[in-house]
């Protein structure tokens, strides 16, 4: 699980330094073998896009194919056995078709985290949805082709999940009786064949770009620790740490609410809240872009009749914008946590607390907020993480000057200033650790 704190357009400056012409694999490999020009297939292609983008989003699949595995047991293997299967049989006539469900969803995850990506495409400068509409916007400053890009990704988007949605359908599959937990014990060449598979993709997708990060730091980028550094630092922190507690109080709400009235409407309102986190950044940076330029005239107005004033933008281009776009962007990351706490919750308690004369509120800040802080502090630092590496919606919605560690390797990486990009990147590494020992506990608890 280590590949999901390293962001896909970390892995992608790190591994086109690496491996294209002017890295080091190729030149020592020139000197090596005594041969010039371009020999070797060019890194820099949709064929290095689709290996970056398989080594980022690829343990969306294996946690999700994990616990499906778990959950099936030995038993159902061991029976396909004894009727006659081998191992390989086994595997792919009934555990695989078992864990389907399991595997589809992480794959529409993945799908939908590909189609949202903005910064891995254009590190590599392929041409995708989210780079036109960076290009419409800022390059063009045409905010209404923006949105009609927007548009169209995000039919593509709803299409995904609906198909996700309807894979899901029917996603229980279960076995009677006490699962045997224990596993099969492989020797000889084909333990050594299963621990070279699994270590190479840790390799590739962590150590490599962790260490080569550390290289570039250790050489180059300790020359950008400074005070400009320093205010990338601190503005993220602070987008970060408001997005996260707005973002967890609503959740909070929601999940509150819920648990008074959980009727159909509120059911509907929870599912149309946490929608936002299946859209691109870019998506959501252009529809409150136009949803506050819309508002910001009607203020004026409302201004200039009532009082004769004449103002500007007040909403649009300021940091509220931006932290809107955040909200909605990961309300589901922080919804999950506290609606998880909340089902530990006996309802007995709760009952017991409004026996005793105890509101609606005083249920909520006196007993269930207490009993709520670990789900609550779980959905503050990934929603904290989430804001730190979103790089399209800060990139679109944030005010002049208002630079982050991610916009700042945004700008290193467009000048092909891979070292200096290093030092903001392993900062958004060692932060994105936070939520992946997180699940690593959770998936060990389970």
């Amino acid at each position: 699980m280590l590949p999901l704190a390293v962001p896909a357009y970390v892995l992608a400056f790190v591994m086109l330094g690496l491996l294209d012409y002017s890295g080091p694999l190729q030149s020592g490999l020139r000197r090596l073998l005594g041969v010039q020009g371009d020999w070797l297939p060019a890194f820099r292609s949709e064929g290095g896009v689709i290996t970056v983008m398989v080594l980022a989003f690829y343990p969306y699949v294996y946690m999700l194919a994990r616990v499906a595995f778990l959950g099936q047991g030995r038993n159902l293997l061991d029976s396909a056995r004894v009727l006659g299967l081998g191992a390989w049989g086994a595997f792919y006539r009934v555990a695989l078709p078992m864990a389907r469900p399991a595997v589809a969803a992480g794959v529409s995850l993945a799908l939908m985290e590909t189609l949202a990506d903005f910064g891995a495409v254009s590190i590599f400068n392929y041409d995708t949805f989210t780079t036109a509409i960076y290009k419409a916007w800022l390059g063009l400053f045409s905010l209404s082709a923006a949105a009609q890009l927007a548009s169209l990704l995000l039919l593509f988007v709803f299409i995904a999940l609906f198909t996700e949605k309807r894979l899901r359908r029917k996603a229980r599959y279960e076995s009677s009786g006490k699962l045997r937990m224990e596993r099969y014990r492989l020797r000889g060449l084909q333990a050594a064949g299963a621990a070279a598979a699994a270590a190479l993709v840790l390799l590739l997708a962590f150590i490599i770009p962790v260490t080569q990060l550390l290289v570039w730091v250790w050489q180059a980028a300790l020359q950008d620790l400074d005070v400009r550094y320093l205010r990338f630092f601190f503005n993220t922190l602070a987008l970060g740490a408001a997005a996260a507690l707005l973002t967890t109080f609503g959740a909070l709400m929601l999940a509150y609410t819920y648990r008074l009235r959980p009727d159909r409407l509120m059911r509907a309102t929870v599912g149309v809240s946490t929608l936002g986190y299946a859209l691109p950044g870019s998506v959501l940076a252009v529809g409150v872009m136009l949803s506050f330029v819309w508002l910001d005239r009607q203020v004026a107005l409302a201004l200039e009749v009532l009082f004769g004033l004449s103002v500007g933008q007040l909403l649009t281009g300021s940091l509220i914008a931006l932290i809107v776009a955040y909200i909605v962007r990961f309300l589901a990351v922080g919804y999950g946590p506290v609606d998880s706490a909340f089902e530990r919750i006996r309802p007995s308690i709760l009952q017991a607390a409004r026996t005793l004369g105890a509101s609606n509120w005083e249920i909520l800040w006196r007993v269930s907020i207490p009993m709520l802080r670990t789900g609550l502090m779980s959905a503050v630092l990934l929603v904290f993480v989430e804001v730190m590496k979103e790089m399209p919606a800060t990139l679109l919605l944030r005010p002049f000057g208002w630079d982050t560690l991610a916009t700042r390797i945004f700008e290193m990486t467009s000048e092909g200033e891979w070292e200096r990009a290093a030092l903001p990147a392993i900062t958004l590494v060692i932060a994105g650790l936070i939520p992946v020992m997180l699940l690593v506990k959770r998936s060990a608890a389970r």
